[in-house]
């Protein structure tokens, strides 16, 4: 999969934002993009799985909502196991490490961290990890490299930051490979936030790959059924992308927007996760 296929699956998407009330078919959504509907249906196919058509229903207000109802008793049940139960119902077999508040004041002046760009099914990628593990995960914007390694060196400002390829090659496959598949081993994040910040951030974790939640479902779950603002603004704050499944995260009238890296990468994410729960090969 190449930058240049995703940035085509974003278009068409963009493209179905715009026209939503039209409801353009799959030929006028290929023309925009520049593509015969046969290679619109060949790329579709080589990065979802499914076809176009199918995977644009995902994509839809009445397949959103049927989700988060699908989704409700998932989610009690996850939420209720936790994070630490080896019954525990997420997919993407993730162990949390936060920083100590004397860490987060420190800004990680005894840590070591590499990072690289790298192609992913979802566009170029940041990528940055300690030796306690990942702890950047962000998609580049309009190619706008320089912002994103600024913004996590301010994170991180007394840190050692080296760019390493080498080091952050294997990790693409580690988080974008059989999404689907438990792992013997799981993969380790390392976060710098605060106490609210990380309860969120776990919150996350726990949902599984295929099913979405709403703001106010994941305030419920941290006990206050008010704070769906503040948790939409840790959800925001999240900069280890897909990992921490920020992107499950959804309106409850099933609008999918708000997303750090753009509502379309957001909605890409949402259908090709689907296409591996739904319609498994």
């Amino acid at each position: 999969m190449t930058a240049r296929d995703y940035d085509r699956i974003e278009q068409a998407i963009q493209f179905l934002e715009r026209r939503h009330h039209d409801q353009p078919n799959l030929e006028e959504i290929a023309e925009h993009i520049g593509l015969s509907q046969s290679h619109f249906q060949r790329l579709f196919q080589r990065w979802a799985g499914i076809s176009p058509k199918r995977f644009l229903q995902f994509l839809t207000l009445e397949d959103a909502k049927r989700r988060l109802s699908e989704s409700a008793s998932v989610l009690d049940a996850a939420f209720d196991t936790g994070l630490s139960s080896p019954g525990r119902l997420h997919d993407l077999f993730v162990k949390l490490d936060a920083v100590t508040p004397g860490e987060y004041k420190t800004a990680g002046s005894e840590l070591h961290i590499s990072y690289g760009f790298h192609a992913t099914p979802f566009g170029e990628a940041f990528f940055a990890v300690t030796e306690r593990g990942i702890c950047g995960l962000e998609f580049v914007v309009d190619g706008d490299y320089e912002t994103v390694v600024a913004g996590f060196k301010e994170r991180w400002s007394r840190a050692s930051v080296e760019h390493d390829q080498r080091i952050t090659e294997p990790l693409v496959e580690c988080v974008f490979g059989n999404v689907t598949a438990r792992r013997s081993e799981p993969l380790s994040v390392f976060v710098k936030g605060t106490n609210f910040q990380v309860r969120v951030w776990e919150a996350l974790l726990r949902l599984p790959i295929g099913t979405v939640t709403t703001y106010g479902a994941l305030a419920k779950t941290l006990g206050n059924e008010r704070a769906s603002r503040a948790v939409g603004a840790a959800v925001g704050q999240n900069v280890i992308g897909f990992l921490i499944p920020c992107h499950r995260a959804i309106q409850s009238s099933g609008i999918a927007h708000r997303y750090r890296w753009g509502t379309a990468r957001k909605k890409a994410m949402l259908g090709w996760e689907a296409a591996r729960v739904f319609e498994p090969e």
